[in-house]
């Protein structure tokens, strides 16, 4: 179920609630919130940025396996200016 942004349209009517970004949980087919489901003042959806990950994460893609495999060479930081491959 997808998840829904909404804020005040007036910030002076606003609550604490609805004065900062509110999430409400809704399915697609459910009508947008109108009123502020604490204090009813009009609200709005605000479009937000969401997160969608389908592959493989970032250690196993800078694991020392996967770098060596596709031709990369890893160094390590010894301190002093110095550095070891691996």
């Amino acid at each position: 179920m997808p998840t829904y942004e909404y804020r005040a349209k007036d910030e002076a009517r606003a609550c604490g609630y609805c004065a900062e970004r509110f999430e409400v949980d809704q399915r697609m087919s459910d009508a947008p919130l109108e009123r502020c489901p604490k204090c009813g003042s009009p609200v709005e959806r605000v479009i937000s940025v969401f997160s969608v990950t389908t592959g493989p994460s970032a250690k196993s893609l800078l694991s020392d396996k996967n770098i060596k495999r596709h031709g990369f060479t890893k160094l390590v930081n010894e301190g002093g200016g110095k550095f070891r491959r691996i």
